[in-house]
């Protein structure tokens, strides 16, 4: 069986097309075309406005030099016409002039002319005919005049039986230089054209040398090479931005799939424990438990392993949600000061059990536009990690206050203030090591690693700070971690704050201290 022969040219053609749905060159082409037509039309405009401009200029010559004519006729007549005629072509040095001026019966009178053109027969016309001159030929562009005070008949427009005048110029060096200009900006056309065409040779091979560098690096990438990244010229230009942009999203990629990497293998190793413990403890209660008692306990033991992993998955989804901004629609202006006092009162019975003081220094009102269940989750958070890693007869203090921006002034240029909120404890701190990665998920730093926990609170704290628009800031100091949040106030809560908090705003909270202790870091700046 034979392939028909009408199967096999598609794909020589198919490729042939190929390079004209190339991006690059379109855009070269049509660099190319709108500088070409852009040059001609520049050099029409040129040509057009020189060769008019000549062309009005004999005319205006022209015209003023019958005018004057005209008045030496009404003047002296006949002989003083003929003087200044005489006159002007001895003054002629150019040698362009010409003059004629005929009598009624159509004979010579005056003038370097020897006879009426036989086409001049209106006088509202301009006539450009044939001359020679001096045994060259050349062309005259001519006009004819009636005299005034001779004419018997009178037509407008047409030349009557009265004494005429013919007024002209020579225009051979108007054509000269006409022809001059136009063979001068032909050539320019020419090499500005050939100039378009290099240009958009070059923005081709360059436009078609960025995407080729662009497209072997995602490519390699999507290969798995996540080590490579865009070349940089290093002169700042367009393309070295892009390619910064372009390295920038590859880093935050790789930072992405590096924490989605850690994250797995914290799941898998912080989660086997207790899920090993709680199956170790069935098994056990199955094979040697000899009551119910027993039996239950040891369910009840399970059951409380496996809602500590329940709850470390409910945390990771909570802080998914959050980062994906979803928890926005809840958002409100309200008074935060309350808030953060229930949030002390819940953990006022856990701070007194392990023997630590919970101070506080809050304002009397403080207004703040958010999600108020996230931020007390995030206090929550910050408490009892403080409180966890306090020493018995340790204080933790809960500081929050509106940060100035100018002496009595709350509100910046925007429209906007800044809301200061820190929780500081006296416990172990921690090294700068630690505190760069402490809110990774599932970290623990090696001093807190036999203390219960997940290492999901400063990853959740972090995840509340940024859906707020705000930072957080790790500080320590001996002893103790200060945890501060810089959350930004909207201008409509700072209205409202302005109206209703009174001119003291120093409010001690449930242990008093005065002074308290590391108030230096109760304004400590985000950076």
């Amino acid at each position: 069986m034979t392939t028909p022969a009408f199967s096999t040219p598609a794909t020589p053609r198919r490729s042939r097309w190929r390079a004209w749905r190339s991006a690059s060159l379109r855009f070269s082409l049509a660099y190319g075309t709108m500088f070409a037509l852009s040059s001609i039309l520049f050099m029409s405009f040129m040509w057009w406005g020189t060769i008019g401009f000549l062309e009005r200029q004999v005319e205006t010559a022209i015209n003023a030099d019958a005018r004057g004519l005209a008045e030496r006729w009404v003047m002296g007549g006949l002989p003083t016409l003929a003087l200044t005629i005489e006159d002007r072509l001895e003054q002629n040095l150019d040698d362009d002039a010409i003059y004629l001026v005929m009598d009624p019966q159509g004979n010579y009178l005056t003038g370097n002319v020897s006879a009426w053109p036989a086409r001049v027969e209106h006088t509202d016309r301009w006539y450009n005919l044939p001359d020679t001159r001096a045994g060259l030929r050349g062309m005259a562009q001519l006009h004819a005049y009636n005299l005034p005070g001779t004419a018997q008949t009178h037509t407008e427009g047409q030349l009557d039986s009265g004494y005429r005048l013919l007024v002209g110029r020579d225009v051979r060096a108007r054509g000269i230089l006409r022809h001059l200009l136009t063979d001068s900006l032909l050539w320019a056309w020419v090499m500005v054209t050939l100039l378009a065409i290099s240009g958009a040779v070059l923005v081709h091979r360059i436009f078609r040398r960025m995407v080729k560098t662009v497209a072997r690096t995602t490519s390699a990438i999507a290969h798995g090479d996540l080590s490579r990244r865009m070349p940089l010229v290093g002169n700042g230009d367009e393309m070295d931005q892009v390619a910064e942009a372009i390295n920038e999203m590859l880093d935050r990629i790789v930072r992405l799939m590096d924490g989605v990497r850690q994250v797995s293998n914290a799941i898998a190793h912080d989660l086997r424990t207790p899920i090993a413990r709680a199956r170790t403890q069935l098994e056990d209660a199955a094979l040697h438990a000899s009551t119910p008692d027993e039996l239950r306990g040891a369910i009840d033991r399970a059951v409380g392993d496996l809602d500590n992993v329940t709850a470390v998955f409910e945390a990771l989804l909570r802080i998914a949600q959050i980062e994906a901004g979803a928890r926005r629609s809840a958002f409100m202006t309200f008074d935060l000061v309350p808030v953060l006092r229930d949030v002390a009162d819940l953990y006022e019975a856990v701070a007194e059990e392990h023997g630590i003081a919970l101070a506080l220094d809050l304002p009397a009102r403080l207004f703040f536009y958010g999600d108020r269940s996230l931020v007390q989750q995030a206090v929550a958070n910050m408490l009892d990690n403080a409180i966890k890693f306090s020493p018995p007869g340790g204080t933790v203090y809960l500081r929050a206050q509106l940060r100035e921006s100018a002496p009595g002034r709350l509100a910046g240029p925007t429209g906007e203030g800044m809301l200061d909120l820190s929780v500081s404890d006296e416990g172990i701190g921690m090294s700068e090591a630690d505190m760069a990665r402490a809110t990774e998920r599932f970290f623990r730093a090696e001093k807190a690693r036999h203390t219960p926990g997940s290492g999901l609170g400063l990853s959740m704290v972090r995840a509340i700070v940024q859906l707020h628009g705000g930072q957080m800031h790790l500080s320590s100091h001996a002893p103790g971690l200060t945890v501060s949040l810089a959350l930004p106030v909207a201008a409509s809560a700072l209205a409202e704050a302005d109206e209703d908090m009174p001119a003291s705003t120093h409010i001690s909270g449930m242990t008093q201290t005065s002074p308290l202790p590391h108030q230096h870091d109760t304004n400590s700046s985000v950076e």
